[in-house]
């Protein structure tokens, strides 16, 4: 199994306790069969007793149980940073989507465009495990979550998580913890009155970057954003919800409240939070990296903890992309919240500046948008990625690496290699995309000191490789103009 870490180096990290390490390694002692993470307050074990895994479900697999006390189900989700195989981390992102628990591993590779021997046989060579060892250590945790951290009643847990069957989610509990799901639940520090979740990541975390970022390119009537937290209307097969995201004080998690009747697409919404807000990203390692750039230096020095903003939905990103196309962001924002009044559903509900929902492919398919503000062209852009969307609604999922998404949505009408490039950095979640022709970035360098035109840029981006994507984010956040130390040293 791939390891990040040398054993000697994980012993010191779990002695230290350093929190730095949560969600990079988990150890598992052979005398308990336990696995815990870097941080838990047990007695540290003697080093012959330990084995150590880069994963929960590798620890999982191994037979180990989950331990009760630090529980891993709380761990930063950091299992798609342990590996550079594009076509790995995207079928980690599917599985943790609920691809395999109605699926299974061949439809599931039909989906990456391979077979499904070959997938098995990434799996091992990058992770050390199945993937449906991946997928059961999955549901299994996400149930633990919502044993303690919901009043949700143990049957719609079940569902929830993802297990077809009572019979097996108790057999499943009951196996890994030793406990039956009730027993469990009754240890369970509860009293929420509703769905609230903690969604953990890795230290540090600039929340105050990703509300600068987002702020001028929020669509009124479908979400908002301030300091204290972001909230937005969702809707999955036809059922309508929100969802809030707030940071916590000294809490390496942020706080969703997910008001959604369907509990079977629990899961999958609190999968898309992670991606929207880059939960999974090991900043410390891409500040490491980049940092080393003297380009980029005094940017990660005065950017502690920076993500890549995701999105909750991938078509909903492509069209406010085609929006900006050209424009300022104030002007694509204005255009995006005429485009939700004129063609998105209204909520059943609305709640405090909430709604609408943002239009189905099916709305925009044939809309004349010209009459919000659109020219000819992109209002025919936008018609064909509806009609894409509408036709294949997994159409996001099925490129194989970064070059394939570029040059399958550059084919569609409208689709540059500027809009593709941001699409798979924000949409796709591509580290490593980089839309090398954005002014933007090239006044960043100017700002810094580095006149560069387009091919320079893409030859000074080889070295931020394979985290080009940050590196973008950086120079963005400079053009707000961040005190530096302008050294370049």
């Amino acid at each position: 199994m791939r390891m990040i870490l040398d054993a000697q180096t994980c012993y010191r990290a779990l002695q230290t306790r350093d929190p730095r390490f949560d969600g990079r390694f988990f150890t598992a002692v052979r005398t308990t069969h336990i696995f815990c993470r870097p941080i838990c307050p047990a007695r540290t074990p003697k080093f012959e007793n330990c084995q150590f895994f880069s994963s929960a479900a590798a620890a999982h697999n191994a037979g180990f149980r989950p331990c009760l006390r630090c529980r891993p189900e709380l761990s930063p989700d950091l299992l798609s940073q342990i590996t550079t195989a594009s076509s790995v981390n995207r079928a980690l992102r599917l599985i943790n989507q609920g691809a395999l628990d109605q699926g299974n591993v061949t439809e599931l590779a039909n989906r990456l465009g391979m077979g499904d021997r070959h997938l098995r046989r990434l799996f091992d060579q990058h992770l050390g495990v199945s993937p449906l060892a991946v997928a059961q250590a999955r549901r299994i945790l996400f149930a633990k979550q919502l044993i303690n951290q919901t009043q949700m009643p143990l049957t719609d847990v079940a569902l929830a998580a993802g297990f077809n069957s009572i019979r097996r989610f108790n057999t499943a509990m009951r196996d890994t913890y030793a406990k039956s799901p009730s027993q469990l639940r009754s240890q369970a520090k509860i009293g929420l009155p509703e769905i609230q979740l903690h969604l953990p990541f890795h230290p540090p975390y600039n929340w105050a970057a990703v509300v600068e970022w987002l702020t001028p390119r929020i669509t009124a009537g479908v979400e908002q954003i301030s300091a204290t937290g972001y909230r937005r209307s969702i809707q999955l097969a036809g059922v309508q919800g929100i969802v809030e995201l707030r940071p916590v004080a000294a809490a390496n998690y942020l706080l969703a409240q997910i008001r959604f009747p369907q509990l079977t697409s629990l899961s999958l919404i609190v999968e898309r939070l992670k991606q929207m807000f880059d939960l999974s990203a090991n900043t410390s390692e891409i500040a490491a990296h980049l940092g080393a750039d003297p380009h980029l230096k005094p940017l990660v020095n005065a950017l502690p903890g920076l993500r890549v903003p995701g999105a909750w939905d991938g078509f909903e990103l492509a069209v406010r992309t085609v929006l900006g196309q050209q424009v300022s962001v104030a002007a694509a924002t204005k255009m995006a919240g005429r485009l939700v009044q004129t063609q998105g559903e209204p909520l059943e509900e609305p709640q405090d500046g909430l709604t609408h929902l943002f239009p189905l492919p099916t709305a925009l398919a044939d809309a004349d948008l010209t009459s919000i503000g659109l020219t000819l062209n992109r209002s025919r852009a936008i018609n064909a990625l509806a009609v894409k969307f509408a036709a294949e609604p997994d159409f996001f999922s099925q490129f194989a690496d970064l070059e394939a998404a570029v040059q399958q949505l550059t084919q569609l009408p409208g689709i540059g290699d500027w809009t593709a490039q941001y699409i798979a950095m924000r949409a796709l979640r591509e580290p490593d995309a980089f839309p090398t022709s954005d002014l933007g970035l090239l006044r960043s360098m100017a700002m810094l000191g580095y006149s560069l035109k387009k091919p320079e840029l893409e030859a000074v981006s080889q070295a931020w490789r394979p985290w080009r994507a940050y590196a973008a984010m950086y120079l963005w956040m400079n053009l707000s103009g961040l005190p530096l130390n302008q050294e370049k040293s």
